[in-house]
């Protein structure tokens, strides 16, 4: 088994990324991959390309898009301390990362803070052109 002591070890990217938590299971971190949310130094991959210590990861989650460096390499996936040992978030990441948050905050992306009442609800429908 390798483990992030042993930095020689080959580890897939879609086990590293779920052992790195950023998906919840493998099959999940599959997809994405599959799906193009991944990119390994600036080019598309494969679910089976081997990672090492030194790359660079662009993941896209939803809406987050993140950009790490492969800090340790492991294809166990332990507590939230040590996977986020596995990398290192790059600065640009982060501010632009954190500055969408609060875009989103201040514009209200969430959704109303209810659900709309009875009469909400017909002030809707009217404004709608449903009767």
């Amino acid at each position: 088994m390798n483990s992030a002591q042993n930095p020689s070890a080959d580890v897939r990217v879609d086990v590293w990324l779920w052992a790195a938590r950023f998906f919840k299971t493998r099959s999940l971190a599959k997809q994405a991959i599959d799906g193009g949310k991944v990119q390994l130094n600036d080019a598309n991959c494969k679910p089976a390309r081997t990672l090492r210590v030194g790359d660079r990861l662009r993941i896209t989650r939803g809406e987050e898009r993140l950009e790490v460096d492969v800090l340790a390499l492991s294809d166990k996936r332990g507590p939230a301390p040590v996977a986020q040992a596995l990398y290192r978030e790059t600065e640009a990441s982060a501010v632009l990362r954190e500055t969408l948050r609060e875009q989103r905050r201040l514009t209200g992306a969430s959704g109303p803070s209810r659900r709309p009442d009875k009469h909400a609800r017909r002030d809707l429908r009217r404004m709608k052109g449903g009767g």
